[in-house]
Formats: structure tokens, C-alpha cells, sequence
């Protein structure tokens, strides 16, 4: 019997939302429990800033540029290998509950497997997962908990939030006290709500499962990713007249004008509405149009998604403990991408490569029969080291697909890795507008090189130093003093990047 491993990922949740690491809204004590008795990694960044690449690396190991899955909407070809392949191959039982989204959830069923298994009556196997239970932070009509709540609860359907319109775009519909985009109180009992039914689903798992059988288990809440719906219940945890406004939030039309001079011109154009690039945040809405009290509620109902996720996962925790597997039992948190939450005037995600979408909580409690020291590492990790950290937790070689390495337990460790760079990627085109953007962070800087695109000529970029200007407020790309370093950096950048996948895989849906 080896050890088991437990990866819980969440949607969208920034770095700072959690109490260890300064969140001061959201009450997070089973997370931060996992932080204080394990490995707290305060660089740890994703290898894109959106779900499906995102996802992609965590499955795969690798780099966007060599898995493919170049924007939402790209499918990962089924045919490629995943950790939970690889794990299942060496005496592993796999599953993953909840978001999975390896697959465009607005394509055909015809197209993609997991639009279609719940209405098939299947749960698998697929994507080396013998078991898969999906869910999704709006109803989308085809996952399992849709299936669920159709077939039990019809009755809290029509209050759910409409998440897209009747052109078939993201809606722009706003709720609560402030009617801001996408807060929406939802009449439903707490454990009908997605966060309540993952954790219940994974639990139900674990106990088809002998005490003594190997098992990875992905559990995968949807939220805090918009819309901001929990049940109306719970609403009343935060009181948003009291949420403090984000520290980058400018609060003006002015002040954010002054705040997004320097960055290249797609920034201010989607804060002002004026340069649309970005299928991420629906069509037509301008952050501009935001109101000081819209950020306010909008972060509490964040922030109330993210407590109930911490209580979800002191569920699956306690039960973990119940079956005796708690001191065999490595526990991996993290999420796929942050949220902006108001920093710079802006709201949702994009290609905007900043701490609120790149930079990660990721925490690391080792099994406790281990006697591994808690620790906190500050050298740069990323999304690409899971998988070869789960070969480590199995006590298994790695496959010769994986790129990444182990995390290390240790800022000492991570020295002895060489750990100096960590890379995101972006690529995106929406109709005639396309961007291109590669990161690389470095020694404590943050280079984005600007490829050439319908908006940019590929001369344009960011440079930061975040030692200096950790809010990355002083773009230094043009100034002449830090052309060696601008040079340096890029060249690292092209120097590590693996070669882009041939031919590129087609997009075949929206998102």
C-alpha cells in the first residue's frame, strides 16, 4: 500500500483569497490548515491564465506550446497521455468530481465525450479517469450535477443564473443589492449547490474503495468563477458594505487612466469598451461602467464561494480521517487561474499577464507518516511541476512526456533544483482581433513579450520589477536603462520555451 493522493482544485480563485496568504474577507481554516502543517509555495504561477490550457498542463505535465490547447475552446486530443493514465497504469484508482473541461463545454455532444457521458447514463472511463462526475459553475444542460438536479430538483431550475443569453454570448445580467454583473443570490439549498455535491460525490467515491487500494482523486469545485450565485442563504456570512475595495483598484476614470498609460493599448481598451479582445469577459460590458459598491458585493459573494469551498473541503478531510487514510495521504490544493476582482478598474480574466490571474495558491500537506517540516517557498513553481510530483507521491518514474519537475519541500531544495523561471503563455483570437502573449518570470522580474498580432506590431511588451514594484505599476519596457535586462530576459524566454505544437489544434467551439 502506498501513498494516496488527493488533488483539489478550484475555478478562478486569486492567490490572496486564503487567510494564509493575507486574505483578510474569506474565513479559510481548513485550507490554511493544509498551508500550516505543509508546503506553502508563494510563487507558484500557471502555465496560462485560462481553464482549458490551464487544465492541460495539470493533466499533461507539459507546457502549452507542446500539449496544443492554445486558448479555450481547444479540445485536448483524446489520444494524449495524462498523469491519470500513467498513475492508473502503475495500480492507481483514478476519478475526478467536478470541473474537468478538457473539452469545450459549448460544443456538440457528437464532438466531445464529456457533453454527452451524463446523457449516456456513463461516468467514464475517460482521460485515464475510470470515474468522472462533472459539474459546472452554470447550467450548461450536460453535466452530471445538470442531470441531477433535473431529475431530483427541478424545482430550483428557473432561478439559476442564466449565464448565456439569447445570442448564445455570456450575459451581462446583474443581481443582489447593487446589481452587479453576474451576482446572483440562488434559491437553492446549500446541498443541492455545485461546491456541496463535489465534495459529496467524491466522498461517495472513496467509499467504493478498499482500505487498502492506491487512489488518486481530482475533486473539482467550479467556483469561485462567475457568476457570483451561491444560495441566497448564505449570504448574509459577508456583509459587502464591508469589504474593503482591492488596493488596485483605481476608484476613477481618471485614476485608472493614470494607472494604464503605459501598458499596451489592449488594457485601457477594455476598460473603457472601446477595443473588445477578450471572450472571457461577455461582449458589451465595460469596467468602467463599475460603481465602487458593484466591486464591493461582488468580492463578498466571491468570498462566500470561497468559504464554502473551504467547508467542503474540511468535509472530505474529516472523512479522510474517518476511513483511517488521513497519515497516508498527500494533499495537493491549488487553482487553474486567478480573477482581477477590480485590481486595475478591471473585472474577470484575460490576456493580462498580473499577480490576480497568474499568480496561484498552491499548497503541498505530504503525508504526515513522512514527518516533513511545514515550510513556505518562495522560489518560482508552477502548474507544470504537478504531475511529476504525483510520480514522486507514487513512488514512480516519470514519463518522458512530463517537463517539469518536482516541487520541492524547501526553499533549499528548490536551490538545489535551479529553480529560476517560471513560464505563461497566452494566445488568443476572437473574430479580427488576435494576441500573442509569452512571460517568463525571472530573478524577480516579469518579462511579457508582445508577439506580432492584428494589435500589436511584436516590438511591444511589459517588464517589471517586482522586488520593486510588486503591483506591477512602473512598466519599464521602453526605458533605456533596462535594455540589457529586457534583451536578457527575452532571450531566456525563447530559450526555454519548447517548440509549438504542429499543426496547431483546431478550436472547434467558444469556450
Amino acid at each position: 500500500m502506498g501513498r494516496k493522493i488527493l488533488l483539489i482544485t478550484t475555478d478562478q480563485m486569486r492567490f490572496d483569497a486564503l487567510g494564509c496568504n493575507g486574505g483578510i474577507v474569506a474565513q479559510t481554516p481548513n485550507i490554511d490548515s493544509l498551508a500550516s502543517q505543509g508546503i506553502n509555495y508563494l510563487r507558484a504561477h500557471n502555465q496560462n491564465v485560462v481553464c482549458m490550457p490551464a487544465r492541460a498542463t495539470i493533466v499533461t505535465g507539459q507546457h502549452v506550446a507542446t500539449h496544443g490547447v492554445w486558448m479555450n475552446g481547444v479540445s485536448l486530443p483524446e489520444e494524449t497521455p495524462t498523469i491519470a493514465h500513467w498513475l492508473q497504469s502503475h495500480g492507481y484508482r483514478t476519478a475526478l468530481l467536478g470541473k474537468a473541461h478538457f473539452e469545450p463545454w459549448l460544443g456538440s455532444a457528437e464532438d466531445f465525450y464529456e457533453n454527452r457521458m451524463a446523457g449516456l447514463g456513463e461516468t467514464g472511463p475517460h482521460r485515464g479517469f475510470e470515474h468522472m462526475e462533472l459539474a459546472n459553475h452554470f447550467l450548461e444542460g450536460h453535466s452530471h450535477y445538470d442531470h441531477f438536479l433535473k431529475r431530483e430538483h427541478p424545482e430550483v431550475l428557473p432561478g439559476m443564473y442564466p449565464m448565456v443569453n439569447e445570442k448564445g454570448q455570456q450575459n451581462t445580467l446583474g443581481g443582489g443589492d447593487t446589481e452587479a454583473i453576474q451576482v446572483w443570490p440562488t434559491d437553492i439549498p446549500c446541498e443541492l449547490y455545485h461546491t456541496h455535491w463535489v465534495a459529496t460525490r467524491t466522498i461517495a467515491w472513496l467509499d467504493t474503495l478498499s482500505e487498502d487500494e492506491d487512489w488518486f482523486v481530482w475533486m473539482s469545485f467550479p467556483d469561485p468563477h462567475h457568476p457570483w450565485d451561491p444560495p441566497a442563504s448564505e449570504k448574509n456570512r459577508i456583509d459587502w458594505r464591508q469589504v474593503p475595495l482591492p488596493d488596485l483598484y483605481p476608484g476613477s476614470a481618471k485614476k485608472a487612466a493614470e494607472m494604464l498609460k503605459d501598458k499596451p493599448r489592449h488594457w485601457a481598451g477594455y476598460f473603457d469598451g472601446s477595443l473588445w479582445s477578450n471572450l472571457e469577459s461577455p461582449r458589451g460590458f465595460k469596467p468602467c461602467d463599475l460603481t465602487p459598491d458593484q466591486i464591493r458585493e461582488i468580492n463578498a459573494y466571491n468570498h462566500i464561494e470561497n468559504e464554502l469551498i473551504d467547508e467542503a473541503c474540511g468535509r472530505v478531510m474529516a472523512h479522510l480521517q474517518k476511513r483511517g487514510w488521513q497519515q497516508d495521504t498527500d494533499i495537493i490544493f491549488t487553482s487553474d487561474h486567478g480573477e482581477l476582482q477590480g485590481d486595475y478598474g478591471l473585472l474577470f480574466k484575460g490576456p493580462y499577464h498580473v499577480n490576480a490571474l497568474m499568480r496561484l495558491p498552491l499548497i503541498w500537506k505530504p503525508s504526515p507518516r513522512l514527518n516533513i517540516s511545514p515550510a513556505e517557498v518562495s522560489e518560482p513553481v508552477g502548474h507544470l511541476d504537478l504531475a511529476q510530483t504525483f510520480c514522486h507521491i507514487a513512488g514512480i518514474d516519470e514519463p518522458h512526456w512530463v517537463e517539469g519537475n518536482k516541487l520541492p519541500i524547501s526553499n533549499e531544495e528548490a536551490r538545489a533544483q535551479q529553480r529560476s523561471h517560471v513560464i505563461t503563455e497566452w494566445d488568443s483570437e476572437h473574430g479580427p482581433v488576435d494576441i500573442h502573449l509569452k512571460s517568463i518570470f525571472q530573478d524577480g522580474w516579469l518579462c511579457t513579450a508582445y508577439e506580432k498580432s492584428s494589435l500589436y506590431k511584436g516590438t511591444e511588451g511589459e517588464l517589471y520589477d517586482l522586488k520593486e514594484d510588486p503591483d506591477q505599476l512602473i512598466n519599464l519596457w521602453s526605458d533605456q536603462s533596462m535594455q540589457s535586462i529586457k534583451s536578457d530576459l527575452i532571450a531566456d524566454l525563447k530559450d526555454k520555451l519548447p517548440p509549438v505544437r504542429q499543426p496547431r489544434l483546431e478550436r472547434k467551439a467558444p469556450v
